[in-house]
């Protein structure tokens, strides 16, 4: 799933990435997926908030919010997730 931006949200204080195409995420997946990878989740039934080397909010619409404001940091992240996201829709 690609993430075409990776831009400071709204309350300038994490980096949002939205996936271009707009795409719907089955949480469930990407918690197993994460949880496989040894990321802790907590499941917010809407979202999960899973601990990377930042925190990072996933949306059930497919918007991450990563907890930095550093975009070196927040792009290495992104890449990670965008990792396991794709082993998620491939289970």
């Amino acid at each position: 799933m690609p993430y075409a931006s990776l831009k400071v949200c709204s309350n300038r204080g994490a980096l949002e990435a939205v996936p271009e195409p707009p795409t719907r995420l089955d949480l469930a997946r990407v918690r197993t997926a994460f949880e496989a990878a040894g990321v802790s989740v907590l499941d917010c039934r809407v979202m999960l908030i899973a601990r990377f080397e930042r925190e990072v909010t996933v949306g059930q619409d497919g918007r991450l919010l990563i907890k930095t404001t550093d975009e070196r940091e927040g792009r290495r992240v992104l890449e990670r997730v965008e990792g396991l996201l794709e082993a998620a829709r491939a289970r």
